[in-house]
């Protein structure tokens, strides 16, 4: 338990800033979900859509702290690859 002034006002802040730091990570995996969905449902057209709003988010998050940003381009990039790889035809 905090006893100081200056330990108790730290707690406030740090509460603060975990609270908008859990909103951030959640917008972010929610925006990563939708894509998960469109490219599941295997509508490419959707899935482009999702993962060109979601590409923002995601390095948004970087940019904040939420994720590093190594973590956040490999999300992109991995996503990226999946909805390309959804467009082309499936050579048989």
């Amino acid at each position: 338990m905090a006893n100081t002034a200056s330990a108790k006002k730290m707690t406030r802040k740090i509460a603060k800033r975990t609270a908008i730091n859990r909103s951030r990570r959640s917008r972010m995996r929610t925006f990563l979900r939708k894509v998960e969905e469109a490219i599941a449902g295997g509508d490419s057209a959707a899935a482009a859509d999702a993962l060109r709003v979601a590409q923002p988010e995601i390095m948004r998050a970087a940019q904040k702290g939420i994720v590093h940003k190594n973590n956040a381009s490999r999300k992109v990039s991995r996503l990226a690859a999946r909805v390309k790889a959804l467009s082309v035809p499936a050579a048989a």
